[in-house]
């Protein structure tokens, strides 16, 4: 029998082992990691403890295989703490200094969203930053340092003087206080620094035991598929008829959606003064409906007065797709000419009633428009005539979208975290609601001015009680589901830090929150269907994603500058890639990295679509109507609505760490992913545009918008980072295809890297392919269908036959034209059984021209023979 076991030993066990090969120390005011100095004038009141003393891995509900990997590195990290005198419910304290060390950073530009910082001192970080990567090439590592979660408090790091680098700890209520921290940060060290984010993120979630990391969970079913998003077609006018016309148009072209996300302007929204049982009338543009709160958990009258079969058939209703396009300019008019007459008063003018009276004749035409453009359902409010039952509303919606779009798999809808932008309205539901005050934490001081927060901040939050959180998000959903919705996108996330004073804080308020969100998932849309956005924040990441394993990972989809600049429209799409590229480095190791969508017809789309086509997540657009360009379409998307996805999420190459590719005027954006069969890697020109900390807002910066050189090699895709991957690494000769250029190119470990310069707002996409040497002469490579972006990501399997005749059997997705490498002709060739004659040239390029069959799904069987 085994003895029994002894504290005391265990004990001692943990002590030793904590002392084995520990990374960090922290000694007479300097910490340094395997004796290299990292801070100085560390001040006296702040602590370091090894991870094995803080975190008891036996109490994690961690996978035993995620803990025991955590454990085994458990000497390369532990915890930064930190006391004052007075307890309190925001406390700034020095971690240290350093200077002339690069950093790389994500710092938190609105209260939303979050973006890439770099420099050189503490100093030079952003006020927000949820993680600073420090090199440290001395030793030949990285060192990150993660603010974190402890107890009621969160935490962040903002800059001090003198290179000092600051963590800003808040509980967000002054009835949570504290003095007392010794956990409040997490620091890691690794040679590799795509290990670094993992092996940090993972040890965390042990710790913490309120997240999972994306490894744990299941994805959502659109995760490879191709989609519409409704918003920058309707915005607030979306109604039954604009988005069936919508999926129509696709159909029409050939190409099948797979998902369609209703977005806002589909809920039962009014504002405080209206009549509390009707919706709000002709909203248009974003913004007007920020202010305005959920007074029903059902659809608007819009949707709610949809009536079974009104599109199926002879005798469908008409809908003219101009009437959103219109609408909208018109209020678009409207805005300029408010507009214009704030600006006059705000220079001092007293009469202002030729602006009031343009104003009102503007709001009258668009009121007529909205009258003289039906929807051909019928009219009056839902109580004047019996809308209820299976043949009415969104159910009765969702289920003809189906029965005439087969391949439909899912439809989603938006919804706020608290229900509206303003909430839900008080006693117009069942629940305990009240319209709570905001206040913005002095951590967002820094940020980016935001209409958004200025009117949240205006009119407040109509929030649920959090010990009614899972009857809040039952309501909304069970509906949806029972309508037919098949998941959500979460929206407006971060607004719960702004109404936590009277909830114990927002750590607890968040928690409540989020549980209620992640049992209504489980029970309504399979525990998978969701899209958190507006969510960039590490409150959210580390106490929100039990359950959600996809999110945005960029600022929205701007197709001109909000601000004014007339260049935005090109400098802005860059600043979306960079975003997205540097945030998937934290947030893909608890979620599935979602780029967002684009416009097909925008003057940067095919740049949009690049980057897209090697993220490793949905693809999906928002198309005004009557706005496609299926030609683009067609390179990302298969005419069955799927998509040659990645096998990972993409992410910047290793050289793009510690510089801007914004507005250094020299660096590419390089991203690396994986196909089953080779690797990938795009160089994006995203120069033109970046932070500026002074006036704090993206601006144009015009003297990076030019051409930039850069080089691309075999070694900038992180083979080791995918276990199928890593002996695609260690071949001998690679062929690589460069997609735009339309070039073949035969390359070596060895070789020298690729030179390419690319212009303002382009790309290239390099596919890596390693040769496989057939027999004694043949040398062969599949690049896949060139037709495709991803072309690599069109090759389902391949198989090499060594024995007897050498051949390469291949499983391809996708029609038209399918290139290969071979240095030499093949005997013969097959395709779906069949004997054909290929192309061949004596530079390699060996071509097929393939078919699309349907009832193989697209998928192609051919062989070479040698």
């Amino acid at each position: 029998m085994a003895p029994p076991n002894n504290p005391v030993n265990s004990i001692l066990n943990r002590l030793r082992s904590s002392s084995l090969d520990q990374c960090f120390d922290l000694c007479k005011g300097k910490f340094s990691v395997k004796g290299c100095p990292l801070l100085h004038d560390v001040p006296s009141n702040v602590s370091f403890r090894p991870f094995s003393l803080v975190c008891n891995e036996t109490e994690s509900d961690a996978p035993f295989p995620l803990v025991q990997r955590v454990k085994a590195l458990s000497h390369k990290g532990g915890f930064l703490g930190f006391n004052t005198d007075e307890p309190s419910d925001s406390v700034l304290n020095s971690l240290g200094r350093f200077a002339d060390r690069n950093f790389l950073s994500i710092f938190r530009f609105k209260t939303w969203w979050s973006t890439q910082w770099v420099g050189t001192s503490g100093s030079d970080l952003q006020m927000e930053t949820q993680w600073v990567v420090l090199d440290v090439p001395e030793i030949k590592s990285y060192v990150i340092i993660i603010p974190i979660i402890e107890g009621g408090f969160r935490s962040a790091l903002r800059p001090g003087n003198d290179g000092h680098v600051m963590i800003f700890a808040e509980s967000g209520s002054s009835h949570v206080k504290s003095c007392c921290f010794s956990s409040i940060a997490y620091v890691h060290v690794s040679e590799n620094p795509f290990n670094l984010m993992k092996e940090a993120f993972s040890a965390i979630r042990v710790h913490l035991n309120t997240f999972k990391v994306l490894e744990e969970k299941s994805l959502p079913s659109m995760v490879d598929k191709f989609g519409w998003c409704t918003w920058d077609a309707f915005y607030l006018t979306v109604e039954p008829a604009g988005v069936w016309q919508g999926v129509k148009e696709f159909a029409d072209a050939g190409v099948s959606l797979r998902f369609v996300i209703i977005d806002d302007g589909w809920q039962s929204i009014n504002n405080d003064g209206d009549d509390p049982n009707e919706d709000a009338k002709n909203l248009v543009l974003g913004g007007e409906q920020m202010t305005a709160r959920l007074h029903r958990f059902e659809e608007c009258d819009k949707f709610r007065k949809y009536k079974g079969g009104s599109f199926l058939g002879s005798n469908a209703l008409s809908f003219n797709p101009q009437k959103p396009r219109m609408l909208i300019t018109k209020a678009i008019e409207i805005e300029h000419a408010v507009k214009a007459r704030d600006k006059a008063l705000q220079s001092g003018a007293t009469d202002v009633s030729e602006f009031e009276t343009k104003i009102k004749k503007l709001k009258q035409e668009l009121d007529d428009m909205f009258e003289g453009e039906g929807s051909g359902l019928p009219n009056g409010n839902c109580e004047s005539f019996d809308c209820k039952g299976d043949d009415f509303g969104l159910k009765a919606f969702t289920r003809d979208l189906r029965t005439e779009f087969k391949g439909l798999d899912d439809i989603w809808v938006w919804h706020a975290l608290c229900g509206a932008w303003g909430g839900v309205r008080p006693g117009a539901t069942h629940l305990d609601c009240k319209v709570v005050p905001c206040n913005v934490s002095p951590g967002l001081e820094g940020t980016m001015p935001d209409l958004a927060v200025d009117k949240i901040v205006e009119g407040g939050i109509g929030l649920v009680h959090p010990s009614q959180a899972d009857d809040f998000f039952d309501s909304m959903h069970s509906h949806l589901s029972e309508s037919g919705v098949t998941g959500v996108k979460v929206d407006v996330i971060h607004t719960l830090e702004y109404v936590s004073e009277e909830y114990g804080g927002r750590v607890n308020l968040a928690k409540a929150y989020y549980n209620g969100l992640s049992s209504s998932l489980s029970k309504n849309f399979k525990g998978t269907g969701i899209i958190s956005s507006m969510q960039q924040c590490n409150d959210f990441f580390f106490l929100g994603t039990k359950q959600i394993s996809m999110g945005r990972v960029g600022d929205d989809f701007w197709f001109q500058d909000p601000n004014g600049d007339p260049n935005g429209v090109f400098w802005l799409q860059g600043v979306h890639m960079i975003h997205c590229a540097y945030n998937s480095l934290w947030m893909g190791q608890i979620i599935q990295p979602d780029w967002d969508m684009f416009q097909s017809d925008h003057v940067c789309a095919k740049y949009h679509a690049g980057s897209r086509a090697i993220c490793g997540g949905p693809v999906y657009l928002s198309d005004s109507l009557g706005c496609h360009n299926f030609d683009l379409i067609k390179k990302l998307v298969y005419p069955d609505g799927t998509i040659p996805k990645c096998q990972r999420f993409a992410l910047p190459t290793r050289d793009c760490l510690f510089v801007n590719p914004l507005i250094d005027n020299k660096s590419l954006l390089k991203l690396w992913n994986f196909n089953k069969y080779g690797g990938v890697i795009g160089a994006f020109n995203c120069q033109g545009a970046g932070w500026d900390g002074k006036v704090r807002r993206i601006i144009g910066y015009p003297q990076c918008y030019k051409p930039v050189t850069g080089s691309v090699h075999i070694t900038d895709i992180e083979w080791d980072q995918c276990m199928e991957a890593a002996a695609m690494g260690e071949a001998e000769e690679y062929v690589v295809y460069l997609d735009q250029a339309e070039s073949l190119l035969l390359l070596t470990p060895k070789s020298n890297p690729i030179q390419v310069t690319i212009q303002s707002s382009s790309f290239e996409i390099f596919s890596f392919v390693p040769v496989k040497n057939l027999g004694p002469i043949a040398k062969f490579a599949p690049i896949g269908v060139t037709d495709m972006f991803n072309s690599g990501g069109t090759i389902q399997e391949l198989d090499y036959n060594e024995t007897g005749a050498a051949a390469a059997g291949l499983k391809i997705k996708g029609s038209g034209n399918f290139l290969a490498y071979s240095n030499v002709a093949p005997k013969t060739c097959y395709l779906n059984g069949t004997e054909v004659a290929p192309e061949w040239s004596a530079d390699g390029k060996l071509k097929l021209d393939l078919p699309w069959t349907e009832e193989a799904n697209g998928i192609s069987d051919v062989v070479f023979v040698f």
